[in-house]
């Protein structure tokens, strides 16, 4: 197996990132592949901002993995710089293959490279695999999180 390239996404990995998104119980909810048009239209936005970093992991010419980091400066913390890690997903033939790791080892190194003094993400409390798995790279569930759907 080669060893996965991690880059910025360009609009034409946007179907690729959905199918992605949607190959899980619960993505498969929410996400409307057969509907890509905004899609497209969010990847717009995510490309103009340079505080947005949408990347795909790729083997061989395919995208097999996906994650957004969002850089968010702030006051708290003595003005630090925050990073959030969103819609990780690691295509279902290379799960178990480190790809995860990989990922989200890139991201933390990207945040360090941006002067980020936190990295934190969310992740469903279904997902008890996951959170094992973000707890073995050295996070710590230290927060309850609340949504409010609009």
């Amino acid at each position: 197996m080669s060893t996965p390239v991690i880059r910025r996404a360009q609009a034409e990995d946007v179907l690729a990132i959905v199918a992605l998104l949607a190959d899980d119980v619960l993505g498969a909810a929410r996400e409307t592949p057969d509907d890509p048009a905004p899609y497209h239209a969010a990847f717009k936005l995510i490309d103009a901002d340079p505080n947005q970093h949408l990347v795909v992991a790729e083997r061989e010419g395919t995208v097999v993995g996906c994650l957004q980091l969002t850089v968010i400066p702030g006051l708290s913390r003595s003005a630090a710089t925050r990073a959030i890690i969103e819609g990780v997903r690691v295509g279902s033939t290379e799960r178990g293959s480190g790809l995860g790791t990989t990922m989200i080892q890139w991201a933390v190194d990207e945040s360090r490279r941006l002067s980020v003094a936190l990295v934190q993400l969310t992740s469903d409390r279904s997902r008890t695999d996951a959170h094992r798995f973000y707890e073995r790279l050295g996070f710590e569930a230290t927060h309850l999180g609340f949504k409010l759907q609009l």
